[in-house]
């Protein structure tokens, strides 16, 4: 990895209703998550960075209109950001609208270390269904993966399964696809089967549990890289033990 790789990091979760604390909670846990890190500044319309002098008021106000607006570390170097964005409600039964955050952040040795950490505060601040943290240019390889009819290919190029539209999915705890750091919420984790100490041996030695009892599970110990035939195999033996991921189990 170069000191120009991104890692992107993206959870699902209630979409806000009004000031319930959670945008708070997000930014606040990232900033502990990640040494030195202060969320301070939002961006100006010509994309300056622009000094926030009651931040925590200011997220406040945007939440109760239903809003988690994009805040960065004013480091237009290595620059760290966080949004969120009102996914509309999925055309199943019960659908309803979801709060998709999302942060991107150099991918460089400090991130690296605190990676799982970095997803486990902002999910769980959000009080997530799931989500994931991966590389720059997962997000290409995943859309190779999303089926567009029924008559189509039964793998990516890659040879990695096709998986159902999100909104096609039969609730929202279940995982659209997986990445490098999975976080599965413990709603989630029970739809998924996961863990079972027989087949999970060797992801549970990666894995940790969180204070709601959702779980982060890395699948590598290194960034997901789909170019190394070693990863790309550990990624396909994942979707094989996780058929749910995607809507590919039978209901």
């Amino acid at each position: 990895m170069t000191l120009k790789s991104r890692l992107l990091l993206s959870v699902y979760a209630p979409a806000i209703t009004g000031d319930d604390g959670r945008t708070l909670a997000v930014v606040r846990g990232m900033e502990r998550a990640l040494p030195g890190l202060r969320l301070e500044w939002e961006i100006s319309k010509d994309g300056q960075p622009l000094p926030l002098q009651q931040r925590d008021a200011w997220l406040a106000e945007a939440a109760r209109r239903g809003k988690f607006p994009l805040l960065c570390n004013g480091d237009e170097r290595n620059p760290v950001t966080i949004s969120g964005l009102k996914r509309p409600a999925s055309p199943l039964p019960d659908g309803q609208p979801q709060l998709q955050v999302h942060a991107k952040l150099p991918l460089d040795a400090t991130v690296l270390v605190a990676a799982a950490a970095v997803l486990e505060s902002v999910a769980e601040g959000a009080c997530s269904f799931w989500g994931h943290a991966s590389p720059s240019g997962h997000g290409s390889e995943v859309a190779q993966q999303m089926r567009s009819s029924e008559h189509g290919p039964e793998h990516s190029p890659r040879g990695l399964p096709m998986l159902l539209p999100p909104e096609e999915l039969r609730s929202p705890e279940i995982p659209h696809y997986l990445g490098w750091i999975n976080y599965w919420s413990a709603a989630a984790a029970r739809a998924l089967g996961f863990p079972d100490p027989a087949r999970d041996a060797e992801l549970l030695t990666r894995a940790r549990r969180t204070a709601s009892g959702g779980w982060v599970v890395p699948l590598t110990d290194a960034p997901l890289d789909l170019d190394n035939i070693t990863h790309l195999d550990v990624l396909r033996r994942a979707y094989e033990r996780f058929p749910e991921v995607g809507g590919r189990a039978a209901p």
